[in-house]
């Protein structure tokens, strides 16, 4: 047995994607499946997601996409971070979406398209108010011309218009409303200028979940896909009807009996009230285990669930952890 194991539960996966679907209502699924499933592993958590009905996928880099692609998944797959200088020629001949935020990205992938001897696939992104990616309201306009101009030379096909929300995740925030009036209006001028794009989509996990309005198209949940819930104000996983996909499994390495007052991991944070026993687990933030989760991460031994309150977890070293559990008196 290995020191520790992360189990991934693909029925869970399918449960979730399947959940999705049910809150997207008529709006097709687009499961995220960027940073290697969000730690699950890529392929075989788009291969679930696609089996439950998600008819696309979504990657940030063009290299993800061609991975998908060289695993024989042929559903469509979005890529949306295309630093100036990637080479687009192998994902246009693989039928790989891209999208662009810029007239030099327009460039960029309209020369590929020669290259590959095909029409480019891409979304053109509205920044609609979360200031990462997309075109601000005053460039859209020269995006969309210069759009127009590559899909009537037949380089370019454009097959979707969107956008990401930055405040899905509190459900009334007043910057909801005002992005979605942006997008409106930047569908509004792609129509305008003759652009009649097959997808139109802005919703993330919360809004799939709790803001129908924003459904248009096609939905693109991420981290919902993997059974958390994108926020409390969204609500608990269990009450959205998702499943955490991922068990994380070690072996207790050590245990040892420590009296009242004895100090545990680094800085002390937790300090121990009566008779105790430690128990040593080889995972620390290392291996991603957030030190800040410390007296706060729940955890399971032998079956015994432990809570902050009752026992809490405490990091003690970039490779390994403590669970405290106050010791019983000795039964015969």
């Amino acid at each position: 047995m290995q020191p520790f194991v992360a189990e991934v539960d693909l029925d869970a996966i399918r449960s979730n994607v399947a959940t999705l679907r049910r809150c997207a209502g008529d709006a097709e699924v687009m499961a995220v499946v960027k940073a290697e499933g969000y730690g699950h592993g890529m392929v075989p958590c788009a291969r679930a997601a696609v089996g439950a009905g998600a008819s696309w996928l979504g990657v940030a880099f063009v290299e993800e996409a061609l991975q998908l692609r060289a695993a024989g998944v042929d559903v469509p797959v979005l890529a949306w971070l295309v630093p100036p200088g990637t080479d687009l020629s192998p994902a246009v001949a693989a039928d790989v979406d891209v999208s662009v935020s810029a007239p030099w990205g327009l460039e960029a992938v309209a020369s590929a398209a020669e290259v590959a001897g095909k029409a480019a696939r891409v979304h053109l992104k509205a920044d609609t108010g979360l200031g990462r990616a997309g075109a601000v309201t005053a460039d859209w306009p020269e995006l969309v011309e210069t759009a127009t101009k590559l899909a009537a030379k037949g380089v370019v096909d454009v097959v979707g218009v969107w956008s990401h929300l930055a405040y899905a995740d509190a459900p009334g925030h007043p910057t909801i409303a005002r992005q979605r009036a942006a997008y409106e209006e930047a569908l509004d001028i792609a129509a305008r200028a003759g652009l009649r794009p097959q997808v139109r989509h802005l919703a993330n996990s919360a809004a799939t979940l709790v803001l129908p309005e924003t459904h248009y198209d096609v939905v693109r949940p991420g981290v919902a896909v993997y059974g958390l819930s994108p926020g409390p104000e969204v609500g608990a996983a269990a009450s959205l009807g998702l499943r955490p996909a991922m068990t994380l499994r070690a072996r207790v390495a050590l245990t040892k009996q420590v009296g009242a007052g004895q100090g545990v991991s680094y800085g002390h944070r937790y300090i121990t009230d009566r008779p105790t026993r430690l128990a040593l687990v080889p995972l620390g933030y290392a291996d991603g285990i957030p030190r800040n989760a410390t007296n706060v991460g729940p955890i399971q031994v032998a079956g015994r669930r432990f809570t902050p309150s009752a026992a809490p977890c405490a990091w003690t070293s970039s490779s390994s952890m403590s669970v405290t559990a106050p010791s019983r008196p000795a039964t015969r």
